[in-house]
């Protein structure tokens, strides 16, 4: 009995050194990278594009208000009561014609009055010459006589301008784009009356940063998109560039051009003007969200293949354990495989590139990158340098 004891004991003690060895056997040395799971092994979701050769223009984008060439405030040059209204607020109207009457009574009397005593005083003097030729008169009394006449002269030429200005008419050509009187008003000298715009062409005038000083040129293509018509694209060029630049600002004015046919560019419109001042037809172009933000360096995360992994002949679980080995135990059997196919991997390298031109959503890349290769867009923040990454979205290329 005491002998069946012993051998009972020492079956358990095997059989206990067996099973702590079969778990220090199957389980890794703990601190090992298979005893914890790092975020490293866990790919990054991202989306990604692929470098490309595509047409892109450099221009500088600012705002601004169209306002006309040419404007020009319709004043009275005498007064009077206004009679009659030729034009209302949107006729257009050329330079000379008549756009409101006043009262012309009163300067036509003035300038009968006028007429009378010019003719007068021209007897006058007639009578005077004559006289001064016989040695009749002085030298002083016909001096006076010519005094007079000269006198009435231009009196009756103000007299005769007074009657002109009762016809108000356009100083130039272009749209009554304000009427500030209504017929029958008293008006006096000096009084607006319309306001006239010369909407061919327009004008926006840009305050651009000295920076782009040497970009601009007259003659180079702008456009524009204005607030009040969505979707509509306007086409004008530049007029003129200032060679002064404002100190106090640190820019100068760029004038750009629109001409409308179809009339639809009113002044005092709001919108953005882009000038072109430059284009490469052949450009490699990355959208400019795939750049790295807040480095000193312009910098992209560029897609490289996972490197392939040399087969290890000694896993763990590939040989059978201790306890199989000393008791006869079967391995166990491996899972059965499934048709899905796993998603790729790769690796995203931080890579510094050399930044050309910028357009739109596009960025030129000068150096650093050649066309084909795929850069990350979106999930930059997660990553670092040769992590690992999953795509779950691209661009076709």
């Amino acid at each position: 009995m005491h002998k069946n004891q012993s051998i009972g004991s020492i079956f358990s003690t095997c059989l206990l050194v067996a099973t702590l060895m079969l778990g220090a056997c199957g389980r890794p040395p703990a601190g090992t990278s298979a005893d914890k799971s790092t975020d490293s092994d866990v790919p990054v979701p991202i989306e990604a594009s692929t470098a490309a050769r595509k047409a892109i223009v450099a221009s500088y984008s600012g705002t601004a208000a169209l306002e006309p060439e040419n404007q020009a405030m319709v004043v009275a040059k005498t007064s009077g009561v206004l009679l009659k209204l030729m034009v209302e607020e949107g006729d257009v109207v050329r330079a000379g014609d008549l756009l409101a009457q006043l009262d012309p009574e009163k300067p036509r009397l003035e300038l009968a009055r006028a007429e009378a005593n010019l003719k007068r005083l021209e007897n006058d003097y007639r009578r005077s010459s004559d006289l001064f030729t016989r040695k009749l008169v002085s030298a002083e009394a016909q001096e006076k006589a010519r005094f007079d006449l000269e006198t009435q002269k231009a009196a009756y030429d103000i007299a005769k301008l007074e009657l002109d200005y009762t016809r108000i008419v356009a100083p130039i050509g272009g749209v009554i784009s304000v009427r500030m009187v209504k017929e029958g008003n008293l008006i006096q000298i000096n009084q607006s009356l319309f306001r006239i715009d010369d909407f061919d062409p327009l004008l926006a005038v840009l305050n651009v940063p000295e920076r782009e000083l040497t970009t601009m040129r007259p003659g180079q293509t702008v456009s524009m998109h204005v607030d009040a018509l969505p979707g509509v694209e306007f086409d004008g060029a530049v007029a003129r560039v200032s060679p002064v630049v404002d100190a106090d600002t640190g820019t100068f004015r760029v004038t750009t051009e629109f001409r409308d046919a179809t009339q639809r560019l009113k002044s005092g419109m709001f919108g953005r003007v882009d000038v072109v001042y430059d284009q490469r037809a052949d450009a490699l172009v990355v959208p400019r969200e795939a750049l790295i933000e807040g480095d000193a360096e312009a910098a992209v995360f560029v897609l490289e293949p996972v490197p392939a992994e040399k087969p290890d002949a000694k896993k763990q679980e590939e040989q059978p354990g201790f306890f199989a080995k000393f008791f006869g135990g079967k391995k166990p059997e491996a899972k059965p495989k499934t048709d899905a196919k796993p998603v790729p991997t790769f690796l995203a390298k931080r890579r510094e590139v050399k930044l050309g031109y910028a357009s739109g959503a596009d960025a030129e890349i000068v150096e650093g990158l050649k066309e084909g290769d795929r850069v990350v867009t979106v999930g930059k923040a997660a990553l670092r340098d040769g992590g690992r990454v999953q795509i779950v979205e691209a661009d076709t290329p």
